[in-house]
């Protein structure tokens, strides 16, 4: 049976006149306590023991309970208090050390130090409650938190610590100097949450951390939305990151699972993965970010799937020796690259489609720079869709580029690979190669081009075999300059201009058409180089093996006599 204590500043019939006094008259009958508080202002620091409920009866804020310096609230046992406004500063506002306690509709004030702290093995819930100006920290023990808004946090607004395991749900927390919620070596949830205004990353999982996000809306934060590091795992679902630096990152090995989300308005990246991470990202929309919607860097590794990119600068980059595969993507309206892979970087693409960017898909960096794309269709480019450069290699299957300027391009050292793929309606060429770039195509289809099927140009090599160029205004295929390669078992179909333009260092093998082959003659050599000698030597006849030095200021002479020889001549 519950033994009910009164608390009244102003006295009264069996009231205490501070709540100290209550709790030593209920641990003194040892049975559990209902300790009712009258409104007002208690200057005290409460330790309390037992099974005890601590309740404000004029209603949530009626009673401020609190010190300048201190904590204010040492539990131990099953404690409840509800309706408190709680104060202190420079220590733990409110602890618990063993037992349970629940906090509903209190307010904890922090002036430093930790606004509430829950030890090992301990259980704290916070329900309906405001936490300003200090942390809350969970270390070790279990924890639910419920409806709570936390206010202005001097560093994390929730931390939870050593294997602690938290769920956080239906709350808010804004203006946290670090971040949200931290949850290092534990496991936290977090669900139906408001995260805004944090001074770095809103949640934050590190030290092989689990953390659980879903249905959560992250806004105005000065670093990540959700951030992986230190092989953390988890996933986030259905929510939504606004205005960030970046969205969702993962970094020294992190691996989350992230589904269903909205990245918008992110101030750099949308997805960034780096430093060994991972991640698997589906059905996820990327909008209208600063620089690269989905970045891969520095030895990452992610997957995605399902996706759509729309608006901001670049899509997807693989860069620094990272990798990453990306299949049923869509991209469309951004002002650079849809795909970009540099610099030792490797990228698998199926299934991806590009519309309204300058240029699909580009590729620069040393030989291990990769890029294999199938099943993809690029419309509407103002630049090639695809064009490979340095040392890179590219690798094209069943891809399709319409309506645009050039099909696909290869300068510079870089290799492309072209097996059954389209370009159609382009105002300049179909597929091109300068530099000394190399370019192998097999069953290639160009139709529609303005210009040219096929053109290589400077020291290009081009292999195209078993493929076909049907209306192209000005030639199914042009070698010039020091270009060459074979042209085998092709076709050119239409009715103007004409079948191949080359320059006589190309092989053509089997060319079915109609149309014209003109092979250009080579350009005429250059003049011989005069040099005009003044103040030298004058001859009037000829001269044979003579050797002549002038403006020197010193001259050695050698003279060599073989046998037979006349001095004197």
């Amino acid at each position: 049976m519950v033994t009910r204590y009164t608390v009244s500043p102003h006295g009264g019939r069996r009231a205490h006149p501070d709540i100290t006094s209550a709790l030593r008259a209920a641990a003194a009958r040892g049975r559990p306590a209902l300790i009712e508080i009258a409104p007002g202002r208690y200057e005290e620091a409460l330790t309390v023991r037992g099974e005890v409920q601590l309740v404000a009866t004029g209603g949530p804020g009626s009673v401020v309970v609190g010190r300048p310096q201190g904590g204010v609230l040492d539990a131990s046992g099953q404690v409840r208090v509800h309706g408190l406004t709680l104060i202190g500063g420079d220590a733990d506002v409110v602890g618990c050390h063993g037992g349970t306690l629940t906090l509903e509709r209190t307010e904890v004030r922090a002036q430093g130090g930790a606004a509430v702290h829950a030890g090992p093995h301990t259980s704290v819930i916070l329900r309906d409650s405001v936490i300003a100006h200090g942390r809350t920290v969970f270390t070790g023990g279990t924890g639910l938190v419920e409806r709570c808004r936390f206010t202005d946090a001097a560093d994390n607004a929730i931390a939870v610590l050593a294997g602690a395991r938290v769920s956080v749900r239906g709350s808010r927390i804004e203006g946290s100097r670090i971040h949200g919620l931290r949850v290092s070596g534990a496991h936290a949830e977090v669900t139906g949450c408001e995260v805004t205004g944090t001074g770095r990353s809103a949640l934050m999982a590190d030290a092989r951390a689990l953390l659980t996000v879903t249905d959560c809306a992250i806004t105005a934060v000065h670093a990540e939305g959700v951030m992986f590091i230190e092989q953390s795992r988890g996933s986030v679902t259905g929510t939504r990151v606004t205005d960030a630096r970046h969205g969702i990152a993962a970094a020294s090995g992190a691996d989350p699972v992230v589904r269903d989300c909205v990245l918008a308005d992110c101030r750099d990246t949308g997805i960034n993965v780096q430093t060994e991470a991972r991640g698997r990202f589906e059905d996820c929309q990327v909008l209208n970010s600063g620089n690269i919607a989905v970045f891969s860097t520095d030895g990452g590794a992610p997957e995605a799937h399902g996706c759509r990119i729309t608006g901001g600068n670049v899509g997807i980059a693989v860069a620094g020796g990272a990798r990453g595969r990306f299949t049923r993507i869509v991209v469309e309206d951004l002002t650079n690259s849809a795909l970009r892979v540099w610099d030792g970087a490797r990228g698998v693409f199926e299934d991806i489609r590009v519309e309204r960017c300058p240029t699909g898909l580009d590729t620069r960096g040393d030989a291990g720079t990769t890029a294999d794309l199938a099943d993809t269709t690029f419309r509407d480019f103002r630049l090639p869709a695809v064009t490979a450069a340095g040392q890179s290699r590219v690798t094209l299957r069943r891809v399709t580029a319409e309506r645009g300027t050039v099909g696909f391009g290869v300068t510079e050292e870089a290799q492309l690979f072209v097996y059954d793929c389209q370009v159609r309606t382009v105002s300049s060429g179909g597929v091109g190669g300068m530099g000394n770039g190399r370019l192998l195509a097999r069953n290639l289809s160009v139709t529609g081009s303005e210009g040219v099927g096929v053109s290589g140009k400077d020291s290009a090599y081009l292999d195209v075999e078993q493929s076909d160029f049907t209306d192209c205004a000005v030639a199914g295929a042009v070698f010039c300059e020091g270009a060459s390669g074979r042209f085998a078992d092709c076709s050119v179909n239409g009715t103007e201009g004409r079948a191949v333009v080359h320059n006589g260092h190309v092989d053509l093998h089997a060319l079915r058409t109609s149309l014209p082959v003109v092979r250009k003659a080579a350009p005429a050599a250059p003049a011989p180089t005069v040099v005009h000698h003044y103040d030298g030597p004058v001859f009037h006849a000829e001269v044979h093996g003579a050797q002549f030095a002038w403006n020197n200021e010193t001259v050695t002479q050698n003279q060599q006599q073989t046998e037979g020889d006349d001095p004197a001549r």
